[in-house]
């Protein structure tokens, strides 16, 4: 009996991923860290000073990290409910948070009971922070109103009521200690100056804004609201310069890096995307696990840390550079031990003697071997085959087509089992590569299930999807058969008919006859 030679698996050409320099340089982080808090993580924002600790706001507490550990080394927990956007000062000696009972509180870094409490929001304070002068503070709330306060007085110094839904975002300038960005529900972006009694500038982002950020140059404002991330010139009286829409679910939270040329925004899509500031196109992105709240990267970028809904605080730090310092290394042996011998041809006085490899069989192969059909469908239907290398399980139907055994291993499944089957066909028939096998193996699917057909209304809605996708497929292609047709026809009406070789000389041999008879 002949050895059995294992199924041979189609190799399809993929694309390689193209690399970039940025591919390298976000690679470069670590395995993240991950760190559970007590609840959805609203904000995280880094000390500007050395050793950039970081302020996580969770739950009712707001949670001081070191960049390397994993257990607080502070909290503030003098929150009745929620606390909101904890955000540092310039100078990392104060932080200030906002709260569900509507207060503001100022603490500092050093203690652990509020140095000041600001009270005139009537409902929530999502949104806090220091004007550049150190001094003061800007607030919005859920009462539609925004408001800035005097640090050593703890008075309110101006208010403003513009804004006609929540107040959920907002930014300080770094270059005008009175001017402060802020975002709302309404779908407008407002710019304020404390000097005057009403907003400066009013821009409309079409989408509830869930994030905004003012660029260092302060000439370039970012707003995210739904899935757009878009880009407008303030200077410019708010010109919107370039729309993004690479998520595909609400854009929460967005971020630069510390030189400016990276923008960072992470979406409930449970990606964070990086574009350059030049183009604006994506040059890489990050997956994770659900659905992301809050990012932050370190002042050098050292680390970058990402909030999600389910509590978790996945941090990721870079790799260290290598040392450039050569080791010296054991010498290993020279490149003529490995290859000795291998190309010495055998004598007539040799004796030959050939050590056959050993072949290791897959699961499916040895079941296939064993002849036995329906155990080796059911190995190439589990899932990390299926989803991951459908190709091995198409191979393996057309394996049993061969053999004239596909029937028998289709025959006499539950409902279960028919039901995964008729979502595998379904999901891949319509790919070229797999559909001549797939059309088969849904012809005696059909065949041979088709006097139950009624009896189950699960397996009654996968023909369905099946007929379905099927029909989807055949009115694609007749429409690219007729675009065909129409690409024909204008190539034809394109292309100019030249004479050919002999067509010239003919025309030209005639000529030359014709010119000797009129000269005889």
């Amino acid at each position: 009996m002949a050895s059995y030679k294992p199924v041979a698996i189609p190799v399809v050409p993929k694309l390689g991923e193209k690399i970039t320099q940025d591919t390298l340089y976000w690679r470069g982080y670590k395995t993240p860290v991950q760190i559970k808090e007590f609840g959805a993580i609203n904000k995280i924002d880094f000390s500007p000073v050395p050793p950039y600790n970081y302020a996580v706001t969770a739950s009712s507490r707001v949670h001081i990290y070191g960049r390397y550990s994993q257990e607080p080394i502070k909290t503030f927990s003098r929150f009745k409910d929620a606390a909101y956007c904890a955000t540092y000062r310039d100078d990392g000696k104060l932080l200030v948070a906002g709260s569900e009972e509507g207060s503001i509180r100022l603490f500092d870094i050093s203690g652990r009971a509020p140095l000041r409490q600001f009270d005139g929001h009537t409902k929530a304070v999502h949104v806090v922070g220091f004007l550049s002068d150190k001094y003061r503070i800007f607030s919005g709330g859920d009462d539609y109103s925004s408001s800035v306060w005097d640090i050593p007085s703890a008075t309110e110094t101006v208010s403003y009521s513009e804004h006609s839904d929540y107040v959920r975002c907002g930014c300080a300038s770094k270059l005008n200690g009175d001017v402060f960005i802020t975002g709302s529900y309404d779908h407008t972006v407002k710019v304020f100056d404390a000097r005057t009694k009403s907003s400066v500038m009013t821009i409309e982002h079409g989408h509830p804004v869930e994030s905004v950020l003012l660029f260092p140059s302060g000439g370039l404002l970012v707003s995210a609201g739904g899935r757009y991330v878009k880009v407008w010139d303030v200077l410019k009286g708010g010109q919107l310069l370039v729309s993004l829409k690479n998520h595909h679910k609400t854009v929460t939270c967005l971020c630069l890096n510390s030189s400016g040329q990276r923008l960072l925004s992470g979406s409930l899509d449970r990606h964070v995307k990086i574009y350059s500031t030049t183009s604006y196109k994506v040059v890489h992105s990050f997956n994770y696990a659900t659905s992301i709240l809050s990012l932050a990267l370190s002042p050098e970028d050292e680390t970058i840390i990402v909030g999600m809904t389910n509590g978790v605080l996945n941090v990721k730090h870079r790799k260290p550079e290598e040392s450039k310092e050569k080791s010296q290394k054991k010498r290993q042996p020279a490149y003529r031990t490995y290859v000795k011998g291998r190309n010495y041809m055998p004598k007539q006085e040799d004796f030959y003697v050939s050590k056959p490899g050993r072949c290791i069989l897959r699961k499916y192969d040895k079941l296939l071997k064993s002849f036995q059909s329906s155990k080796a469908l059911d190995a190439v239907l589990e899932p990390h085959i299926r989803l991951y290398t459908p190709e091995v399980t198409v191979a393996v139907m057309q394996e049993l087509n061969r053999r004239g055994t596909l029937r028998s291993a289709l025959a006499g499944r539950d409902e279960k089992q028919i039901s995964l089957l008729l979502t595998f066909v379904t999901r891949r028939v319509i790919e070229p590569r797999f559909t001549p096998v797939l059309i088969t193996v849904a012809d005696m699917i059909t065949d041979i299930y088709q006097p139950v057909v009624g009896q189950s209304a699960l397996v009654d809605k996968q023909f369905l999807r099946l007929q379905e996708a099927i029909g989807r497929e055949i009115d694609y292609q007749e429409e690219l058969l007729e675009v065909l047709g129409m690409m024909d026809a204008l190539f034809a009406t394109l292309t100019e008919k030249r004479a050919t070789y002999l067509e010239e000389n003919k025309s030209n041999g005639l000529t030359k006859t014709l010119d000797q008879d009129i000269s005889i």
